[in-house]
């Protein structure tokens, strides 16, 4: 007889890859990072308004424009076999929707978006960030919600340069999304 998957125990290991990462239960809270499985606690709900604020004007803008298609975390994105993360939001243009499997991304969103927290903005600013440029995402956006910032960073020869950083007030516009601006307070409105 197999254990629940709640009750699910995970076997210690050095490394470990997708075969791994695919046998955790749905919603298991983690996250594959450089062949570590990183846990990740659930957003605070301040994380959670900002996240669905900016999730809205995203949907919004490409569902008028039948531009692709945003899809929010809980999502898996598969870069490599140690490297499979959840982006709080990602886009993906219309041509390139067959990377979309039914378990999975299956290689890089042309923008991704991540929200950073205490737990997990050393991967989000660093170990990740590598493996988005080293991938081809066009657009990375980095929401700091503790200074209030939005920074936009293209991808450019697998590396990522700093496009624009509006704190606090100001809009910001993405190169992915032509016609995209969202003014930052907005999205750090208080409730």
């Amino acid at each position: 007889m197999s254990l629940p998957a709640r009750e699910m125990e995970i076997p210690q290991k050095e490394v470990y890859t997708y075969a791994d990462y695919a046998i955790l239960p749905e919603g298991a809270p983690y996250q594959l990072i450089g062949g570590k499985l990183v846990m990740t606690p659930a957003p605070t709900t301040y994380h959670q308004i900002i996240c669905m604020r900016l999730e809205g004007k995203i949907l919004n803008f490409i569902t008028e424009r039948d531009l692709g298609l945003v899809l929010f975390a809980p999502v898996d994105v598969y870069f490599e076999e140690q490297e499979t993360y959840q982006p709080d939001i990602i886009f993906i243009v219309k041509e390139r929707l067959p990377i979309i499997e039914h378990a999975r991304i299956n290689g890089a969103p042309d923008l991704v978006v991540e929200i950073l927290s205490p737990s997990t903005a050393y991967y989000d600013l660093k170990k990740k960030a590598r493996i988005y440029a080293r991938h081809g995402v066009r657009e990375y956006w980095i929401i700091d919600p503790e200074d209030k910032s939005i920074e936009i960073h293209v991808g450019q020869k697998e590396k990522f340069g700093l496009n624009q950083r509006i704190e606090e007030n100001g809009k910001i516009k993405s190169l992915v999304l032509d016609g995209l601006e969202i003014e930052v307070r907005d999205i750090f409105a208080q409730i």
